[in-house]
């Protein structure tokens, strides 16, 4: 070994601290509360749209993108380093705290309809943020993690992606059989529908044939679906019991919010691409170039390196601070938070992706995934871009 490596400085990550902030935003709604009551000014009410939909897409603007990745002699250590564990944990007693704040206000606080709105769309929110720690504790072996990411699904009503994200998307990742890639010309209130749907049958088969095998009961405690729904089940008829059937609604609908949401992040994910068929029918391993990638650094701190999904699709089980960035890979054109917004007005979600999506295959268009009605017109209209 040489001087000069000896005497290298060691890496740091110098995003360590900025991980944080995937706790801090699991109390965006109980923040809007004290500044509303500071201020009196109602749109803190809407605290979590404001943050996610105006400054975080503000911040991921001016702050641009982080490109860099950790060096291979420091991943191992990287990734056994306990603090990002302790990071992903800390955000559920927060997300729970929320919830539970933001159901009690809804019943008792004698709300105008408009804070009553806001509350619900900021906790509903809050619950969607928080399926992503869910997902990232989801890809982790422990059987603590596994238990946690049940949990935090639960305030969301999301149990069944803990089965159908792992050994369902991650499987059928890019192709025309997951309900959870989204194909070219389809818009988000197509998708929506077809996703909840095919995901929630896809976990339920899932469970059956794993259960099957070990000669075990689909209603059984060992279902994991069952497992994470009936968390849901005990915390809103506890929630139910404490404070009157008027929590039911709210709970159920920031969970529909919380949901959405998350669906709308599998939209923008995977938009148009395509793993291609082998010669035997199977198709090719998912890599890199299979999903949409987009370093930049304010969402990416928020989401725990949600937006490396390259990295992720191609290696599922690496920590989120181990994550890599690529180049040549599909790059969005904004941070998640951004295209999100693009993602409600088709229009403008078109515009800015269809482009990318043909240049993605250089006008190769049978090689995308396209809107069954709409396939034929598609390859026809871009045929001569590729000859």
């Amino acid at each position: 070994m040489s001087t000069a490596t000896l005497n290298a400085p060691a890496w740091t990550d110098s995003k360590r601290h900025l991980w944080l902030l995937g706790i801090v935003v699991m109390g965006l709604p109980m923040y809007g509360y004290l500044l509303f009551l500071w201020t009196g000014l109602g749109i803190f009410w809407w605290m979590t749209p404001v943050v996610v939909y105006g400054l975080i897409p503000l911040f991921d603007r001016l702050i641009g993108e982080d490109n860099a990745n950790p060096p291979d002699s420091a991943m191992a250590q990287l990734a056994a380093d306990p603090y990002y564990r302790y990071v992903v944990f800390a955000a559920i007693p927060l997300q729970y705290a929320t919830f539970i704040w933001g159901t009690h206000m809804a019943v008792t606080g004698g709300l105008a309809w408009w804070a009553w709105l806001g509350l619900l769309v900021s906790v509903g929110m809050t619950s969607g943020l928080a399926i992503n720690v869910g997902h990232e504790l989801g890809h982790q072996t422990a059987v603590l993690e596994r238990w946690l990411a049940k949990i935090a699904l639960a305030p969301v009503m999301y149990g069944h992606f803990y089965t159908e994200h792992n050994r369902g998307h991650h499987v059928r990742v890019a192709t025309t059989e997951d309900p959870a890639s989204s194909r070219f010309g389809e818009t988000f209130y197509e998708f929506l529908p077809r996703c909840v749907y095919g995901s929630i049958r896809s976990a339920w088969e899932i469970e059956q044939k794993r259960l099957e095998k070990q000669g075990k009961r689909v209603w059984s405690l060992d279902n994991d679906n069952l497992q994470a729904w009936g968390i849901t089940v005990l915390l809103f008829g506890a929630m139910t019991a404490w404070l009157g059937v008027w929590a039911l609604p709210f709970m159920i609908l920031q969970g529909a919010i919380g949901g959405s949401l998350l669906e709308v992040v599998n939209y923008l994910e995977h938009y148009g691409l395509l793993r291609q068929k082998k010669a035997d029918g199977s198709y090719e391993r998912c890599q890199p170039h299979h999903s949409w990638n987009s370093n930049h650094l304010a969402t990416n701190v928020f989401l725990y390196h949600l937006q490396r999904h390259s990295d992720h699709h191609a290696y599922p089980t690496r920590s989120f601070q181990t994550l890599r960035n690529f180049d040549g890979l599909p790059r969005l054109p904004s941070g998640y938070a951004g295209m999100i917004l693009a993602a409600y007005l088709p229009p403008l979600w078109f515009r800015l992706m269809d482009p990318k999506v043909v240049a993605h295959f250089h006008g190769d268009m049978r090689q995308a995934n396209i809107k069954p009605s709409i396939r034929a017109r598609v390859i026809a209209k871009y045929a001569p871009a590729a000859a």
